[in-house]
């Protein structure tokens, strides 16, 4: 559970006030060690410094109490840098600032903004008896939380609120400019968050558009494939793939994976080529890209195929050839389209998506088909989509993005540790040399598979599983293929499952992790 000091609570530390500050200090330590975080309201800002140079007058000695009201707000202010470091600044939102009607502004302010949480999961921490007494269910005194029994913080498959701290500042900065320009689609965020992307990639152009989903239509929508053409892709991967495949008109065609990778593999797609095959559609799987020179290669070989890189969960990836060029996912091949779900490496809080690609004509096609299909307002040259990415949202992935690099250091870094400690207890997914992976997932194949899982589930430790039934056996597509053409598709998805992974898990909860799987796993 996180905490909001209240500015009695915060001063008793700040200032080390007697009797008080044992207990505050103690409960702040509590959280923290418990996995909770600690608020500040950023509305409170001018009674604090006013109550903690207060404080520091009302204890300073006649020498101390002759220096210059500079020199006292100096020390308040140094003092309160100090204290502050490491919190979190809860934000005063407009609806926080009409209570003037109320019996106390300042408590109702705080109120309000603890309302902005979900029931249970942060309290107020106070001295203030008659603030306790009317808003019980809201608020602490130091006493009542340390005799409250410690509740530890469970480990998230995807740690997003401790990422959402760290760029806090940024992202509420971001949304508020969005808010007061008012241009909510197509913002100039838009253009923004396109250039940063494009030069992050290499890539040419960059084409903000509304999901990962909406990348794969309008891509394809871009390059004429419709109805009687074939678009060669791999089974095992979210139905989104085969999916925009056939909402354009196209058959999709499946390519089985290799066994350790669990990536399309490259030697099987010549056989599948056809003269009605209009595309191919290789999926970066778990962060990892595909052996896209030999697929480049293949495609060149029979006509300059184009080339789709699904790159809905590798935003960050790269890859040396056999040129040892590196190259960045997105930028791989004809066209490369992510997505911005918020579970993935580079996500929003919603949806969003976006294409790539150094073709000068496709981009001006792609960018038309994003708004309906015109070519400036009103005047419409192809059938389009309503396919833009909200100027909120980008505004969300701009903020995040800011640490971008950071968090594929510290991604690559957990992937290679997680490899390390399980090797020689499970199969992981094998990661081939020359290819980096930001490991939107990190993956294992296992026997038992649902065992394993209710095991860890009751040890605390959340898993998930990248897919359990590949698209040649589901009901929407398997008509497409015979539903044991595909043996290796068929096989894994009864084995992968994915552990926690996010740049901010921690060494403990890797750990963690680990321990419990190995323990899982060594149980008869």
């Amino acid at each position: 559970m996180d905490l909001l000091l209240d500015v009695d609570v915060a001063v008793d530390i700040c200032t080390k006030r007697t009797p008080f500050f044992g207990e505050a200090d103690l409960c702040v330590a509590q959280c923290l060690h418990g996995g909770g975080r600690v608020w500040l309201y950023a509305g409170s800002v001018q009674t604090l410094e006013y109550v903690t140079r207060g404080e520091l007058l009302r204890n300073a000695t006649p020498v101390e109490a002759s220096r210059t009201a500079r020199q006292l707000q100096r020390q308040t202010r140094d003092l309160l840098a100090e204290f502050t470091k490491g919190k979190h600044w809860l934000a005063a939102l407009a609806g926080e600032g009409d209570v003037f009607s109320s019996p106390d502004p300042e408590d109702e302010q705080l109120m309000r903004a603890l309302g902005r949480f979900a029931p249970g999961t942060i309290k107020l921490l106070t001295r203030d008896a008659l603030l306790c007494a009317r808003y019980r269910s809201l608020t602490l005194t130091p006493e009542e939380y340390l005799q409250a029994p410690p509740r530890s913080q469970p480990i998230p498959f995807i740690d997003l609120a401790t990422q959402q701290d760290s760029i806090r500042p940024q992202l509420e900065l971001n949304l508020h400019r969005v808010l007061h320009h008012g241009q909510y689609i197509m913002g100039s965020e838009i253009e923004t968050l396109e250039q940063k992307l494009a030069a992050f990639t290499g890539s040419k152009h960059c084409i903000t558009c509304a999901s990962g989903t909406e990348a794969l239509l309008m891509s394809l929508m871009a390059l004429g494939i419709g109805a009687g053409d074939e678009v060669i892709t791999t089974p095992f991967t979210f139905a989104a793939t085969a999916e925009m495949i056939v909402l354009a008109g196209a058959t999709p065609v499946f390519v089985d994976i290799e066994a350790d990778t669990c990536l399309m593999n490259a030697a099987l797609i010549e056989a599948k080529i056809t003269p009605r095959t209009k595309a191919i559609m290789p999926v970066s799987l778990y962060g990892q890209v595909c052996d896209m020179d030999a697929i480049n290669a293949i495609a060149a070989a029979h006509g300059n195929i184009p080339v789709m890189e699904d790159a809905a969960q590798s935003f960050g990836a790269t890859y040396a050839g056999t040129d040892t060029v590196v190259r960045k996912s997105c930028n791989l091949s004809t066209v490369g389209c992510t997505s911005f779900f918020p579970s993935k490496p580079l996500g929003c809080y919603g949806d969003g998506g976006a294409i790539f690609t150094n073709d000068d004509a496709l981009a001006k096609v792609m960018r038309e088909i994003r708004v309906h299909g015109q070519e400036r307002r009103y005047v419409h040259t192809r059938v389009g989509v309503g396919g833009r990415m909200d100027t909120m949202q980008c505004a969300v992935v701009l903020a995040k993005f800011e640490r971008f690099e950071w968090e594929l250091q510290q991604r690559m870094m957990i992937g290679a540790r997680y490899n390390e400690h399980l090797q020689r207890h499970v199969r992981t997914v094998t990661q081939r040399i020359g290819r980096t992976n930001p490991f939107a997932q990190f993956t294992i194949l296992i026997d038992n598979r649902d065992a394993v899982r209710n095991a860890l589930l009751a040890a605390g430790i959340p898993t998930a599983v990248h897919y359990p039934i590949p698209l040649n056996q589901q009901p929407a597509y398997r008509h497409h293929c015979c539903e044991e053409c595909l043996p290796i598709s068929n096989d894994v998805a009864q084995r992968v499952m994915s552990l926690p992974m996010s740049a901010d898990l921690s060494v403990t909860q890797q750990d963690a992790v680990v321990a419990a799987l190995c323990a899982t796993l060594a149980s008869p």
